[in-house]
């Protein structure tokens, strides 16, 4: 068991793991996972890119508005009551780019609210597991590490059974840390704080609930699906 951060990790770790699983907190994850939990499917896609209204009317599918517009966006609470068989195309800058960026390997997404899903089913076939913390972005475009991604991790990582790399056992360790109060450190973190000062404090609550989900989002033809099932991974080593 592995953990990387970014774009850089996972191209590292993809093509020598069995199964990647990528960790954005606030909010691709928890929006991923409460969509796909209700039976829509996610197009992952490019952040402001202009051909995202083009791709969404080739695949019969709706584009995501802007956070705190009207309709469906990367805002997990404009998510709880979208149907099922919707479909949605859903850019971001940090979890979409490094959902359609792991070249074949199996790809999963998880959040603390389906941590423990995602971890059993992968945990129960894939030998090798990469979890990536998608983190944020300065205003210059580079990596910024950021805690809920940390602890996302750490929470998969927790519950993935097998021997971890040392970075690993230092997420699964900030994961217990803060495992007592979750909506505390996700709201104070700088994300949170954040989200919060925007009018989102309710996208902040959602994410910090544990183990409340059984979907577990995976990739397929470049969608997220519901992928619980054992035949779509490599048997176990």
């Amino acid at each position: 068991m592995r953990c990387e951060w970014g774009l850089q990790g996972l191209r590292q770790l993809a093509p020598e793991s069995d199964a990647v699983i990528v960790v954005d907190v606030l909010s691709f994850s928890t929006a991923v996972e409460i969509a796909v939990a209700r039976g829509a499917t996610v197009w992952p896609y490019r952040w402001k890119d202009e051909s995202a209204a083009r791709f969404a009317a080739e695949k019969i599918a709706v584009l995501a508005t802007g956070r705190g517009a009207a309709g469906y966006s990367l805002s997990p609470a404009s998510l709880r009551l979208i149907p099922a068989g919707t479909s949605l195309v859903l850019p971001s800058p940090n979890g979409s780019t490094l959902s359609l960026s792991a070249a074949g390997t199996p790809t999963f997404t998880a959040c603390l609210r389906n941590a423990r899903a995602v971890a059993e089913f992968v945990g129960g076939a894939a030998a090798r597991v990469a979890v990536i913390p998608a983190g944020e972005q300065w205003r210059d475009g580079s990596l910024r590490p950021c805690l809920e991604d940390w602890i996302g991790a750490g929470a998969v990582l927790s519950m993935l059974p097998g021997r971890r790399s040392p970075e690993a056992e230092m997420a699964a360790a900030a994961f217990e840390h803060f495992r007592g109060d979750l909506g505390r450190a996700l709201r104070e973190c700088a994300s949170g704080r954040e989200l919060i000062e925007r009018g989102f404090a309710c996208d902040v609550e959602l994410a910090a609930e544990l183990g409340v989900s059984e979907a577990v989002p995976r990739l397929v033809g470049g969608r997220f699906v519901e992928g619980g099932h054992r035949s779509l991974l490599p048997r176990r080593k």
